[in-house]
């Protein structure tokens, strides 16, 4: 049965079988007592792309595109390793980074398949009209 955003929210309640851990574990084997008894990895507590995305659908669905778009980067952001999305957190903060380094951070992005992030990243070079970016 394929999935329809109208009518399949919430997707823990009504389309269980569509959402997994990263792992692949189903959801209904997902529980605090199989995380408590070392049977799940706390990486596998994780939402997958998938999941992000068919919340993006939900969300477009219902006319809120912004909150979408949120989703559809997040899906990008998976994949990205946690050490480099709080470096690019760090860097988005006021008088963190110059505009070169953000269009690093964009560009490493793109190399972690993220492009949507990776544009959102490059958006913050106008801070510079703000005075917000760090001095070259």
């Amino acid at each position: 049965m394929a999935f329809d955003p109208n009518s399949d929210y919430p997707l823990g309640t009504r389309r269980p079988d569509l959402v997994s851990t990263p792992g692949g574990i189903p959801l209904g084997d997902v529980t605090l007592a199989a995380l408590r008894a070392g049977e799940l990895a706390a990486e596998e507590m994780r939402a997958t792309p998938e999941t992000l995305r068919m919340q993006a659908e939900v969300a477009l669905a219902a006319g809120r595109t912004q909150l979408a778009e949120s989703f559809e980067r997040a899906a990008e952001l998976a994949a990205v390793p946690d050490e480099l999305l709080l470096e690019i957190y760090t860097a988005l903060r006021p008088r963190r980074a110059t505009a070169l380094e953000l269009e690093e951070w964009a560009s490493r992005l793109d190399a972690h398949e993220a492009p949507k992030t990776a544009s959102f990243v490059r958006e913050a070079a106008a801070y510079a009209a703000r005075s917000l970016l760090a001095d070259a």
